[in-house]
């Protein structure tokens, strides 16, 4: 190992730190003493619920962790947008779940809130998993009322999934652990089953005081919807329960009685560990964006044994293109090349840059992989395809199209892990968030951007100066250095693995060494879900 691994493991590794850093941050919600007015309420937080839910020792990961992060500051912040999901196990069944935060303003609704819980049944939907809702919610944040109530993707598109959800046959259960209130009270009911807890969970479309207000009625909170009130007048509830964790007991009992589901079908052997070190990554992984790597050696330290089968080897070698298996999933490998190659015509060809080659290799292998039912896993670390007359000429935005093509029309689980550059249309053909990866995921060393922070601060800055000009101004050097510095810094903050986290542009952001198991746990929930539809390309000009 030589000086620049060492260089590269330290600066991976405070990326790292700063990861864990934040991610316990978040972990903390709306903060301690919020944490504790909970705990005096009688109630278990979200994350406490989620935690005595899911298998002890069981394997789980966390969607949208970062869902909010730097947003709504005005509003006094969304930690996790106000919500924690997880997928996880229960009684050995593999299920997703969804726990209101109530120490972040009460469980309220952002917009962000509403995007995340979409996020979470698109999961269940896509993968016919069983979903868990622990409610415990104000209902929606009035002050922003118009962002979150009445478009396509909005608060009102989660009722609408429960109903589909309910046709298709995924199992939802409910839990009413706090408020459930207004629209949201259509959530627990249009699930196949819901629990109460009692003298904490209460479900009503008006509360005392709009019932006053409205009607001009006197009553209480507790009489008006509480647990006594829905499981033994309304009918609107299935089960009483006396504290959390009776509710979360009882939720346990229902899952271990589901029957088995129909699968996929997707292959499986027995997992082996890679032969070569995962942790090697930190020093692989170059500090500089423009730095070359060999992604070879992070894929030997990805896949079982450190071995696949890679192929069209010497064609179009800024894509790789392998077979291969994670933790015990057959798997199709498709992974930028971030290393200077040369051609068999002795041509060099700058790494993470697509090519005509490469574009139609990927096609072919993608083909290949549908063809064969086997899952595709997207190992992102891509500048764009390549410009240039030469390019130009020889068709590149036809290739090009053809690989965006056959992402688009993939009927096979995909699988997307950012590495390091995503960038412009390189993102789209790399399988981006709009091409419908199951999951999408980052690790710290990640860009998402049209392109790279230099690149677009010196177009940018070419456009302001031009502005000024026009505008009669002259600009000394030092000015234009110091506008290049501010619209870069802008720019960066932009293009950061946490502000595409925050939007929930891709679902995580990850230590590499838990990439097997995001993939792992992504097609094993993929695998409850049947492939109905077949690989169909339309009409390509070849």
């Amino acid at each position: 190992m030589d000086l620049n691994f060492n260089k590269n493991e330290d600066h991976n590794k405070l990326l790292l730190s700063s990861l864990r850093q934040r991610l316990a941050k978040v972990k903390l919600g709306g903060g301690q003493k919020s944490i504790d007015k909970q705990h005096e309420k009688g109630k278990m937080t979200a994350r406490e619920r989620i935690n005595y839910l899911l298998d002890p020792k069981a394997k789980s990961i966390e969607i949208a962790a970062f869902a909010g992060e730097d947003m709504y500051e005005e509003h006094g912040g969304c930690p996790s947008g106000g919500v924690v999901i997880k997928i996880g196990y229960v009684k050995g069944k593999q299920c997703l779940v969804v726990a209101n935060d109530a120490t972040v303003k009460a469980g309220a609704w952002f917009p962000i809130t509403a995007k995340k819980n979409l996020r979470a049944q698109e999961i269940a939907i896509e993968n016919r998993l069983p979903i868990i809702y622990l409610v415990d919610s104000a209902g929606v944040y009035l002050p922003m009322q118009d962002e979150i109530f009445p478009d396509k993707e909005h608060f009102g598109r989660i009722f609408r999934n429960n109903a589909i959800m309910s046709s298709m046959g995924i199992t939802q259960i409910s839990a009413v652990m706090g408020s459930c209130v207004a629209g949201g009270a259509y959530l627990p009911i249009m699930s196949d089953e819901a629990l109460i807890v009692d003298k904490t969970g209460s479900i009503f479309l008006a509360g005392s005081y709009l019932v006053k207000a409205a009607i001009g009625e006197t009553i209480d909170n507790e009489t008006l919807g509480g647990a006594t009130t829905h499981c033994e007048i309304s009918g609107v509830t299935d089960y009483k329960a006396k504290d959390d964790k009776d509710a979360l007991d009882t939720i346990k009992n229902i899952i271990d009685k589901i029957g088995d589901y129909d699968k996929a079908g997707f292959n499986r052997a027995k997992p082996i560990k890679p032969k070569e070190n995962p942790e090697d990554i930190y020093g692989i992984i170059p500090r500089s964006r423009t730095d070359q790597y060999d992604m070879y050696e992070i894929i030997k330290r990805l896949v079982d044994d450190s071995e696949f089968d890679e192929y069209k080897a010497g064609y179009g070698k800024t894509i790789i293109t392998a077979y291969a298996r994670i933790d015990g999933w057959a798997v199709g490998i498709v992974a930028n090349q971030r290393q200077l190659v040369k051609t068999k015509s002795g041509e060099m060809q700058f790494g993470g840059v697509i090519y005509n080659d490469s574009a139609d290799k990927a096609t072919r292998f993608i083909a290949n992989c549908n063809q064969k039912k086997i899952p595709l896993v997207f190992l992102q670390d891509v500048t764009g395809f390549m410009v240039g007359s030469k390019s130009e000429h020889s068709g590149i935005i036809k290739d090009g199209a053809k690989m965006v093509n056959a992402v688009s029309n993939s009927v096979v689980p995909k699988f997307t892990i950012v590495i390091g550059n995503s960038y412009g249309a390189g993102n789209y053909a790399m399988c981006g968030k709009a091409y419908d990866p199951r999951l999408i995921v980052a690790w710290p060393s990640a860009e998402l951007a049209v392109m790279s922070g230099n690149s677009a601060a010196k177009v940018l800055l070419q456009i302001e100066t031009a502005s000024l000009k026009k505008k009669g101004k002259t600009i000394t050097k030092e000015q234009e250095d110091e506008l290049f510095k501010k619209i870069k810094d802008r720019y960066d903050a932009q293009v950061s693995p946490y502000y595409a986290a925050a939007r929930i542009w891709t679902d995580a952001i990850i230590d590499p060494l838990d990439t097997r198991t995001w993939i792992s746990m992504g097609i094993e929930a993929a695998n409850h879900s049947p492939i109905e539809k077949k690989f169909n390309m339309g009409i390509l000009q070849v």
